[in-house]
């Protein structure tokens, strides 16, 4: 079998599967925003700090692009220490709370979707069916909780260590990017920012892969990482089919957003049609949360039935020699 047709059937089985457990995409939307949400809220209250300081009007302040909004506020902080503190431990406590939520949450819904895929039929078989569908449909209140409450210490601490990789690979995007000077100096940059890109692309990877061994072998974080790391020196060929196929499909998701919002802003200059944008635009923005979050979903279903695939071919010659051995003991 092909690693395209094994990615293949692996991506339809991971989609059936969620869309068989469609309450937990509601779920994850939700945590989603109400992380942004508690982000969002020093953020803003830094840029009335900021205001409040300097004089200026928070309107204006809001005004300005995201990176010269950003950049204004850093730049005001840093001349006041006490504000820039104040302004980070703000900053930290909303990151890390909001983070440790959708932790917890994290739990449940990959606890959920490795035991659906484990029990579903071949929901990847043609032709569909609902009655085969609904073999993957595991979705209870009581199982999510019981997930989240198992899984919860041991995704917190594969949290922290994911943060901390953050922390350090952004930390040293920054002294490359800006530590260099010269005419030529914007090519390391931009190469430092595409390696970046990459390198945190394989970490997300490695994370979700950590977290679905953990959700199916009930181990520790190292032993998780380590054999993530080994599944993926495996079957490299599958992983970055299913990883392309997934990126893909957010940025096309991405893509039909911005040209849905881009229409609903033109139709906004219309007089009286206009009062119906903001409507249409909370909606766009709800659906390409949902899609989103099916999107994710559906590669935490896809990577578990490559990782169980290959955990029973893995596990197929040591039951061989079992049975071999035990066969010549009773013979």
């Amino acid at each position: 079998m092909t690693r395209f047709h094994t990615a293949r059937r692996a991506l339809k089985r991971g989609g059936l599967v969620a869309a068989a457990n469609w309450p937990i995409v509601f779920i994850q939307a939700s945590a989603d925003a109400l992380f942004k949400l508690v982000v969002a809220v020093p953020f803003v209250a830094g840029i009335v700090l900021v205001a409040l300081i300097v004089g200026a009007e928070p309107g204006a302040l809001l005004g300005l692009d995201v990176r010269d909004l950003a950049a204004t506020i850093l730049a005001l902080l840093l001349a006041r220490p006490l504000a820039l503190t104040s302004f980070a431990a703000a900053m930290a406590v909303a990151v890390v709370g909001a983070s440790v939520f959708i932790f917890l949450l994290k739990g449940g819904t990959v606890a959920l979707l490795v035991r659906a895929e484990r029990d579903a039929g071949a929901v990847e078989e043609p032709p569909l069916q609902f009655s085969v569908v609904a073999t993957g449909a595991a979705f209870t209140v009581e199982r999510f909780i019981e997930g989240a409450r198992e899984l919860f210490p041991r995704f917190l601490r594969l949290g922290f260590v994911l943060m901390a990789v953050y922390a350090l690979s952004g930390l040293g995007l920054v002294m490359i990017a800006f530590g260099r000077d010269g005419a030529d100096g914007w090519i390391v940059p931009i190469a430092a920012t595409v390696l970046f890109v990459a390198w945190i692309t394989g970490i997300n990877l490695v994370y979700l892969l950590a977290q679905i061994v953990m959700a199916s072998e009930g181990c520790g974080v190292g032993v998780a990482l380590r054999r993530a790391a080994g599944f993926v020196r495996r079957v490299p060929g599958a992983l970055a089919t299913v990883c392309l196929a997934i990126l893909g499909l957010v940025l096309l998701a991405t893509f039909a957003s911005l040209v849905a919002a881009t229409a609903l802003g033109l139709v906004g200059f219309v007089p009286f049609v206009g009062l119906a944008v903001l409507p249409l635009q909370l909606l766009a923005l709800v659906l390409r949360s949902l899609v989103l979050q099916y999107i994710s979903l559906a590669s935490v279903g896809a990577y578990s039935a490559l990782y169980r695939g290959h955990s029973s071919e893995s596990a197929q010659p040591a039951d061989s020699v079992a049975v071999r051995t035990a066969r010549a003991e009773a013979g």
